[in-house]
């Protein structure tokens, strides 16, 4: 797949770096990519550089990899972080094809990083037009990215869900070929293919080739089933290429099936959200000021890495992060066993993350006794403060 260097991947994939225990020493983690040159491990490459600078004390080996292999090295802690697409790492966390185990390990920092769209193109001198006569027909000849790439396995869902495979398009007398990007658009071209799959972010170059070689072609919507079918079982999203982004390959915008790049993490990582919910932790059983002092002074010394955390692209996955160890310390910690397990920590943890999140939002100079006071008044006075409270 065809990945492009935005803003927005940058700001994602500076998010790596508040999920490294901070230390004086010096610390290398590892940040499992693409193949070399291509586009996952330029911007690794890249943004790899960019926060040693901020961060001289942390140095991180961007080494090459792939988007099915990626996940399991993560999950194993072989790689600390890595790329790896939406659906394949949903995939992967719950143990489904290709993966035979559970990757329990695997947490995200967020995705949108990249939207790639599934692009179907067809021949227009014959055949059939939609995607399923075209893929159940037989003598079909159908190129596609190299097997067990994320584009063909994507492919390989389509086909069993149509009721075909590789094997059933060969045996009645097709072609299945796969190849690099440049090999099945040539042969696309060329005459050998009548019809071209691959995942490429829009506008594609291969696609924007093709529009203007000698051979013409007409790209395929995605049926509703097909992609209703990709969004249930292997959490995929669904797009458009938009009307004219190919002005020869299509007369209309192309609903079509998408997948989307993702910073995975092992889960040993985030310890900068472990540190400070820990001292909420303590803000909680020892009343006072000073306890949430020590909670926003923690954050205030490192307000640039958590700034980027509570308002950037990493919110949803930050949310997640703080109710999960919100309720891992309070399985061995709790201030009033009167307060249900499952009220208290994401009423706790919500509180926290909200008010640091606003916090965030306002001017570097805002008083951080103000904040003080907010947490103090809003989360400790009403969790922490002894209550006689039956609920029965």
């Amino acid at each position: 797949m065809s990945l492009t260097w935005t803003r927005r991947t940058l700001a994602g994939g500076a998010l790596a770096m508040p999920f490294v225990r901070g230390a004086a020493a010096q610390q290398t983690i590892e940040w499992v990519a693409g193949s070399l040159g291509g586009g996952w491990y330029t911007i690794a490459a890249g943004l790899s550089a960019l926060i040693k600078d901020e961060n001289p004390e942390l140095q991180i080996r961007v080494v090459p990899g792939g988007g099915l292999a990626n996940s399991t090295r993560v999950n194993r802690n072989q790689s600390q972080m890595g790329w790896g697409i939406d659906t394949f790492a949903a995939s992967a966390r719950k143990g489904e094809e290709p993966y035979t185990e559970k990757h329990e390990n695997l947490r995200s920092l967020g995705t949108g990083y990249s939207p790639t769209e599934h692009h179907f193109l067809r021949r227009t001198d014959a055949g059939p037009e939609d995607m399923r006569a075209i893929l159940t027909q037989k003598g079909l000849r159908l190129a596609c990215p190299q097997r067990s790439s994320t584009d063909e396995m994507t492919l390989q869902r389509i086909l069993k869900f149509l009721g075909t495979s590789p094997d059933k398009i060969r045996a009645e007398g097709g072609r299945y070929l796969t190849g690099s990007y440049a090999d099945i658009g040539a042969a696309f071209s060329d005459g050998q293919a009548d019809y071209l799959y691959a995942a490429l972010a829009r506008p594609a170059a291969m696609f924007s080739e093709i529009a203007q070689g000698r051979r013409a072609g007409r790209l395929v919507e995605f049926p509703a089933d097909v992609r209703k079918h990709l969004i249930d079982q292997y959490s995929y999203a669904e797009g458009f290429i938009p009307a004219g982004t190919y002005p020869a390959l299509q007369t209309a915008a192309v609903p079509v099936t998408l997948m989307d790049s993702v910073l995975m993490v092992h889960e040993s990582l985030p310890e900068e959200v472990r540190g400070l919910l820990r001292l909420g932790q303590t803000a909680l059983t020892e009343r006072g000021t000073e306890s949430p002092e020590h909670m926003c002074e923690y954050v205030q010394q490192r307000r640039r890495i958590w700034k980027t955390l509570l308002t950037g692209g990493a919110v949803s996955a930050m949310r997640d992060e703080f109710m999960r160890i919100s309720a891992e310390i309070a399985a061995v910690r709790r201030s009033n066993p009167w307060l249900p397990v499952d009220l208290g920590v994401p009423f706790t943890a919500s509180g926290i993350f909200e008010i640091l999140a606003w916090w965030m939002r306002q001017p570097e100079d805002y008083p951080v006794k103000h904040v003080v006071k907010l947490i103090d008044v809003l989360i400790i006075e009403n969790v922490s403060r002894p209550r006689a409270i039956e609920l029965t």
